[in-house]
């Protein structure tokens, strides 16, 4: 017995209070981050170093450009970039985010934080929303820090300044986009720590509304800035391409121009609307481009797309045509500030348009300080759209155009029906409207009962009651005297007219007992018996 206690099979302890188990999911998120950051390093190393190669007469070695492809991936974040050689010798700051380069690490990391937050089998552990979003921002903020400890060494290091807010900012919010697209894009109540006021209000339809409407405006403004920038490309046709063919004489160095043109489309569309709207664009330190004109000789460098801005002077009737892009994004906003029910009110509908016009006027706002900067510390420290007017420019046109044709489409859209008895009818209807005149109920009744099949009965029009014809008294008429008519008498030879024949008695049929009348009586019918 004591052998048998002694070395019998050892029971699994119990786990310990204070030791927390190692999650495996943890772990592979916070590499995940690690790897979304590095492939965007990646991608931008191998391009410089592409160009580097073909380059006839390259400034400096791999590591050269392996620090300028670190500062490149730094400046896609947003982040200043600091210019040592300068012909001054003061330095100069490069703050000018290509709103293309962008793309590449909001995409990566939003894809990384979207597999963190996704399971494939049924037994894979899943984490909370806010551990995916802790690990994989963790993983990708350490590639960043050392990619800003690497670019220090380079030909254009970045200010470590704006580096410790511009690549958190942009992970954050690239990373809850890819955690909220894993959880299906929730759209639940908001935190319990906001006031209850507030997460209630933004339940109500009229906040997505506004969204969606202020989308739009942005979209109209900047696709009308798309095509501004395209209208004077195409105008400074022969001014764009001799830039162009003088920047550089050899394919690798014009291939770089032209990909460096491609990730500013973006800027210009910005610029393109920020100039529609009125409030332009910085070209320097006292020069700003407008409809109206500019003033001054902006000290530019020569650049494809540089090339492409208004000439000096008052503005023309070609300039002010500019104004017509704002005006088409309030009608957009406008209309899609229409919610599809007659319930609304009128009130409610000019309170969406309203909302809509904040939504675009933030959007823009943002967009224009994102796509401005600096580019070098005396004459060209303010370059682009200044955000704040351009936001407010946008929120003042949009709100201007979109209240009254949001209200107008609502009234056009929800108008009652046409018809001499229309007034009468909605006037004897509780809640009037035109609801039972314009054919809404029986159009929702009858897509009701496709949707359903048999469930739902078809509505069959029925008749207006006849009202009852009273009896007309008619006065009692003197009966005629009969006249005795005479009878016409035929003789026909050769019958019998002696007694007819007598035929025998029939039997009578059975009495058949009566069938009550009722419904769901079925009559069978009676069979006749087999021999």
């Amino acid at each position: 017995m004591t052998q048998v206690t002694e070395r019998g099979t050892r029971l699994p302890a119990a786990p310990r209070a204070g030791v927390r188990r190692r999650s495996p999911a943890a772990a592979a998120c916070v590499v995940g981050g690690a790897v979304a950051a590095g492939l965007g390093l990646g991608f931008l190393a191998v391009l410089v170093i592409v160009l580097w190669i073909s380059s006839p007469y390259p400034d400096s070695g791999p590591g050269g450009a392996l620090h300028l492809a670190a500062g490149l991936w730094l400046l896609g974040h947003g982040t200043e970039l600091v210019r040592y050689e300068t012909l001054s010798g003061v330095p100069a700051p490069v703050g000018v985010t290509p709103l293309l380069l962008v793309a590449l690490p909001v995409l990566l990391m939003r894809r990384a934080a979207r597999l963190g937050g996704a399971s494939d089998e049924d037994d894979e552990e899943v984490l909370p929303a806010t551990a995916v979003f802790s690990a994989v921002l963790c993983g990708y903020l350490a590639v960043g820090a050392l990619a800003t400890v690497y670019a220090a060494g380079g030909p254009m290091p970045a200010d470590p300044i704006s580096a410790a807010w511009h690549v958190p900012l942009v992970a954050v919010l690239a990373a809850a986009g890819g955690v909220w697209g894993a959880k299906g894009r929730p759209l639940g109540p908001l935190p319990n720590w906001l006031p209850g006021g507030l997460r209630r209000g933004f339940v109500r339809p009229r906040y997505a509304l506004a969204l969606r409407a202020g989308a739009g405006g942005a979209l109209v403004l900047l696709g009308g800035g798309a095509l501004l920038v395209g209208a004077s490309l195409a105008w400074h046709g022969a001014q764009v391409q001799a830039s162009f063919l003088s920047l550089t004489g050899v394919w690798s160095g014009r291939f770089a121009v032209l990909l460096l043109a491609l990730a500013l489309i973006p800027n210009a569309m910005v610029w393109g609307a920020a100039y529609a709207l009125g409030p332009g664009f910085a070209l320097g330190a006292g020069v700003t481009a407008t409809p109206l004109g500019s003033a001054g000789a902006p000290a530019l460098p020569r650049f494809p797309l540089l090339e492409a801005l208004p000439a000096a002077g008052p503005g023309t009737p070609l300039t002010w045509a500019a104004v017509g892009v704002p005006v088409v994004a309030g009608l957009a906003v406008g209309w899609f500030a229409v919610r599809r029910a007659r319930e609304v009110s009128y009130g409610e509908t000019a309170l969406t348009a309203a909302l809509g016009a904040v939504v675009c006027g933030l959007a823009m706002a943002g967009l224009a300080a994102a796509s401005a900067g600096p580019l070098g510390s005396r004459r060209l420290a303010e370059f682009g759209p200044v955000w704040w007017a351009t936001g407010a420019a946008a929120f003042a046109w949009t709100l201007a155009l979109a209240v009254p044709v949001a209200v107008g489409v609502h009234a056009w859209r929800y108008r009652p029906a046409a018809g001499p008895g229309a007034a009468d009818t909605d006037a004897d209807v509780p809640g009037g409207g035109g609801w039972h005149d314009s054919g809404v109920r029986e159009l929702r009744w009858e897509l009701m009962r496709k949707a359903s099949g048999t469930l739902v009965p078809e509505i069959v029009p029925v008749a207006p009651p006849v009202p009852p014809v009273p009896p007309v008294e008619v006065a009692p008429v003197a009966p005629a005297p009969a006249v005795r008519a005479r009878r016409a008498v035929t003789v026909v030879a050769g019958l019998d007219l002696g007694p007819a024949p007598v035929a025998p008695p029939v039997p009578d049929a059975p009495a058949v007992p009566p069938v009550p009348s009722g419904a769901g009586v079925r009559v069978l019918a009676r069979r006749k018996p087999s021999a």
